[in-house]
């Protein structure tokens, strides 16, 4: 039977696509080693994994948080239920790793793993850890980060900041102004953004820097967004398009990039070496995208505005100021490459393949382990299961 190695979590395309980002760089560096993901029906996994070719194991999980205390109370009967599942799950599975990523089911899975002796990772793409990935911290043998922010929260030894797993193809880029019209890219992301969706059109026709403009839009709303442009005079400079297949090109090809920030994109748009106008979501998890952002804005990667300050007039206004300075945006393209970690998936997955004492393709050892570690190590794990199960959240 081919080793096996479980990749736990979802909900989300934060959470699912880093991975399947993982998932495909052990098909390459161990393709004997067959890959099983765990999640919910409800997550973005059920319809994502299986189109990639992955087998996924469902997990019935509530969540505990929102929906009132009827909610928690069928929560709370459920995640009992959740953590016999688990262990059920992980004897029938017998992984030789589990990489969690947070999300309903990674909790039962994890603690399950951890209780039967399997070596745990734990994958943090946030500068703010989740709930569940909060809980799991204390007794993961390893914890693989993007920012530091996240890193208090686990043993020293632990930690492997390699940065967020990303598809292949976001190579770094030289940075090269093609002429004097600015290459704006805006990325609403699939779904789209609406802040950026209202506010960015005219803030880039009332720019004082000519631009021309690749604005990603969500497929909701391609026929607004498209109008916004034309009656702003600027429908000749602008292709609103609802989704962007080649990422990596369309990074290339841009000078500045405007975008939410949530972990992957900006991890995608440091890979490639691009500066940005970063505006966080405001209600994501913990605020992480906040602090995604002021992370790059410290390093001199990117300008930040908070949601509700990204008005017309602002953007505007950024996007002069960033272009006023000479060398202003060669300075903030090197800076975002510095933190660019392009081999992230790769490299999580030779490490996650030595903590299961497993070998690579080329017949050798993915990282070597610290001295005198033994991932298979079981001491004692003082944690209550109910408080793994149900929990949600990264």
């Amino acid at each position: 039977m081919s080793p096996r190695i479980i990749l736990a979590g979802g909900g989300t395309g934060g959470h699912v696509f880093p991975l399947i980002a993982v998932a495909d760089a052990l098909s390459v560096v161990a393709p004997e080693v067959e890959v099983v993901f765990v999640g919910t029906e409800r997550g973005m996994e059920a319809r994502v994994v299986p189109e990639r070719g992955y087998r996924l194991e469902l997990m019935d999980v509530l969540p505990l948080r929102g929906g009132g205390l009827r909610a928690v109370a069928r929560g709370a009967v459920r995640a009992a239920g959740a953590v016999f599942e688990a262990r059920e799950l992980v004897q029938r599975v017998a992984p030789r790793a589990v990489l969690s990523i947070g999300g309903y089911a990674a909790g039962p899975v994890s603690l399950s793993a951890r209780l039967r002796g399997v070596p745990l990772a734990l994958l943090e793409p946030n500068s703010v850890i989740g709930l569940s990935n909060r809980l799991i911290a204390p007794v993961v043998h390893r914890a693989y980060t993007a920012f530091a922010g996240a890193e208090r929260h686990f043993a020293a030894r632990s930690v492997r900041r390699l940065g967020v797993p990303i598809r292949a193809g976001f190579d770094p880029a030289p940075y090269r102004r093609a002429d004097s019209v600015l290459r704006v890219l805006v990325l609403g992301g699939s779904q789209g953004a609406r802040r950026l969706n209202e506010s960015v059109p005219e803030a880039l026709c009332n720019a004082h820097t000519a631009v021309r403009v690749v604005h990603q839009c969500g497929r909701a709303d391609v026929e607004g967004v498209t109008a916004r442009y034309q009656a702003l005079g600027a429908a000749a400079v602008a292709e609103v398009t609802a989704f962007i297949d080649d990422m990596p090109a369309a990074l290339r090809d841009a000078d500045l990039v405007i975008a939410r920030s949530g972990a992957s994109a900006v991890s995608e748009i440091c890979a490639v070496g691009r500066p940005s106008i970063l505006v966080p979501y405001p209600h994501a998890a913990g605020d992480h995208q906040h602090f995604n952002a002021l992370e790059l804005a410290r390093d001199g990667a990117a300008v930040w505005l908070s949601d509700g300050d990204a008005t017309a007039a602002s953007i505007a206004r950024s996007l002069d100021e960033v272009c006023a300075t000479p060398g202003r945006l060669e300075d903030m393209a090197r800076a975002a490459g510095r933190r660019g970690l392009p081999n992230a998936a790769t490299d999580i997955a030779r490490d996650l393949l030595a903590l299961a004492g497993l070998r690579t393709a080329q017949g050798r050892d993915a990282f070597p382990r610290p001295d005198g570690e033994d991932p298979a190590d079981d001491e004692h794990c003082e944690i209550s299961s109910a408080a793994f199960a149900g929990v949600g959240g990264s």
